[in-house]
């Protein structure tokens, strides 16, 4: 079963993320908090925890999930990138509206080398469809059906 293994927010731009055992996810407005909370369309980050461990292998260290930016990591599977696609997060629903490029912070936070290894591994930049509680354990649905 997949699910929510790390949560982060930073309160503003270039500050650390933040660890988190929980989060309120507001709708149409991202996550309480965090630096795009209140933006239209870049409200929530979501990232692999297979994809960073891939990442690592390529780097050849690892890849502290907090560094790489992104606000949620699951546990296993691939993150849709597809626009359009939706991603249940707990009682959250997302839809992804791009692909979240990894940017050249990530080689100086994390090393020389960090934004190659993160590329299309770097999860998907989504808006809010749905909020809700959210917290580290949670079930995740990688790609929920769309309603017909």
């Amino acid at each position: 079963m997949v699910t929510v293994a790390a949560l982060h927010l930073a309160p503003g731009s270039r500050l650390p993320m933040k660890a988190r055992d929980a989060v309120e996810v507001e709708t149409a407005a991202g996550i309480v908090g965090d630096r795009y909370h209140g933006s239209r369309h870049r409200q929530v980050s979501v990232q692999s925890a297979e994809s960073i461990a891939e990442a690592e292998e390529l780097f050849g260290a690892p890849i502290p999930l907090g560094l790489t930016r992104r606000n949620v990591t699951v546990s296993t599977g691939e993150v849709p990138r597809q626009p359009g696609s939706l991603i249940r997060l707990g009682p959250v629903l997302l839809e992804v509206v791009r692909v979240a490029a990894p940017c050249k912070l990530l080689d100086d936070t994390i090393g020389r080398g960090a934004q190659e290894a993160l590329r299309r591994r770097g999860g998907s930049i989504c808006r809010v469809l749905a909020g809700g509680h959210l917290a580290v354990g949670d079930p995740v649905e990688l790609e929920v059906l769309a309603a017909a």
